[in-house]
């Protein structure tokens, strides 16, 4: 016998209780959306590689190790994208819309990224975010973020996150610094390791992102950028934390939160949890500047921020399903076409369905009753003849005889709404 096939190494399926969690997940981001502004995008699964190579560099992990790359039979070379933000960006540009600002926008779907899996991380997972084109002052990075608090509360996850914040300065500031890492690794270069020694020269900020140890080792001593702001980065980092306060929003400043690419600029945050153990960043993001002028378009100031939807459907509490409905069960083969034509008519009303045909009448009724439905219609031979159905509550067991040009009426009475869900 041929064996049996299995989900591709580092993908899942998303079933039952999972599934609920993550529709959970998406109903409560587009409802904060909703109260904020935003309207959802949706962009290719795959893009033209310079997409990523522009946007998150040749010498970020993603690009050089992690990107599913491959040509089309034309030979262009294209992407699974491995996040969100650039195709968004790439998606403003090529619309004509960098000159209707502002963009509030938001996006989910799935990503994809080569890495060794590992609880709670797949090579195909599915993020959530937002971006804030024309975010033309420190008040909106700070709105933005509170729309991720938001989100997170709503969740029921307030009590289990904390928010940490960072400034990035401007470009001049970020200059200075980025020459100061320069001098002070290269003094250390031998301890390096050889993803940032290579670095080194092109981006070192990135090495402060780096996992390794030796690398890390090195960071204690490494210039501070505080030390790097100028007079506005200054002020905007004031402005930030203020407006930050007007919102109701808590933080902690955290110096190591840094940004590789060199377009992020000023803030830089992540809402972490200590409910994941290592990978304790459940929602990130920051300021950037120069990403919409990489893929074509005008200088646009923006802010965004990215969730992944499994990691957060894996902190939130059971979902249970939806109940209620009707059930439709003819007594007899016979009747079963006369229950579907009235299972269709009810559902063009607007009231969920399920026709019950299959196996004994207990059998049918167990099911049923443990799929949550109210109430139950009953067909036999002498209703249709009648012009009758038998309607039964699921509460209460009572029943009785309804005329087929009532039945709406009566549900609708019975279930105590004025109308018929639409």
């Amino acid at each position: 016998m041929a064996g049996r096939f299995q989900v591709p190494r580092g993908t899942h399926d998303l079933l039952g209780g999972e599934m609920l969690r993550v529709q959970k997940v998406l109903q409560t981001g587009r409802e904060i959306f909703r109260r904020y502004g935003y309207r959802e995008w949706q962009t290719p699964i795959f893009e033209e590689a310079a997409v990523f190579n522009r946007s998150l560099g040749e010498t970020s992990d993603v690009v050089s190790k992690e990107m599913y790359l491959f040509e089309d039979r034309g030979g262009e070379k294209l992407t699974l994208r491995p996040e969100g933000t650039a195709p968004v960006c790439r998606a403003l540009v090529t619309n004509g819309l960098a000159q209707s600002l502002p963009q509030k926008v938001f996006y989910q779907g799935p990503m994809f990224r080569y890495e060794r899996p590992q609880k709670g991380r797949y090579r195909q997972f599915h993020q959530i975010g937002a971006e804030l084109f024309g975010a033309e002052s420190p008040l909106r990075d700070a709105e933005t973020i509170a729309m991720g608090r938001d989100f997170l509360q709503a969740l029921g996850l307030g009590e289990a996150v904390r928010l940490e914040l960072n400034t990035l300065g401007d470009m001049e500031s970020r200059a200075a610094w980025r020459e100061a890492l320069i001098t002070y690794f290269s003094g250390h270069e031998d301890s390096l390791s050889e993803d940032s020694r290579r670095r080194l020269a092109k981006n070192p900020l990135r090495i402060l992102d780096s996992k390794d140890v030796g690398d890390r080792a090195l960071l204690a001593d490494a210039p501070a950028f505080d030390s790097y702001l100028n007079d506005a980065s200054r002020r905007f980092w004031d402005e930030l934390r203020e407006s930050l306060a007007a919102f109701g929003v808590e933080f902690h400043e955290n110096p190591r939160i840094v940004r590789g690419m060199d377009y992020y600029s000023h803030t830089a945050f992540e809402f972490t949890t200590d409910q994941l153990g290592a990978q304790g960043t459940v929602l990130a993001g920051g300021r950037y500047e120069g990403l919409v002028e990489e893929m074509g378009g005008p200088p646009v100031a923006a802010i965004g921020w990215a969730a992944g939807i499994e990691r957060l459907a894996s902190l939130i509490g059971p979902q249970e399903e939806e109940s209620g409905g009707i059930a439709v069960l003819p007594l007899g083969e016979e009747n079963q076409l006369k229950a579907a034509a009235l299972a269709c008519e009810l559902r063009a009303a607007g009231w969920q369905v399920a026709l019950e045909t299959r196996g004994s009448m207990k059998k049918r009724m167990d099911r049923v009753v443990k799929s949550g439905a109210t109430h139950a219609l009953f067909l036999g031979d002498d209703d249709v003849a009648r012009g009758v159905v038998q309607l039964r509550s699921l509460s209460d067991r009572q029943q009785r005889e309804v005329n087929r040009a009532d039945l709406l009426t009566t549900l609708a009475e019975q279930t105590g709404l004025s109308s018929s869900p639409a």
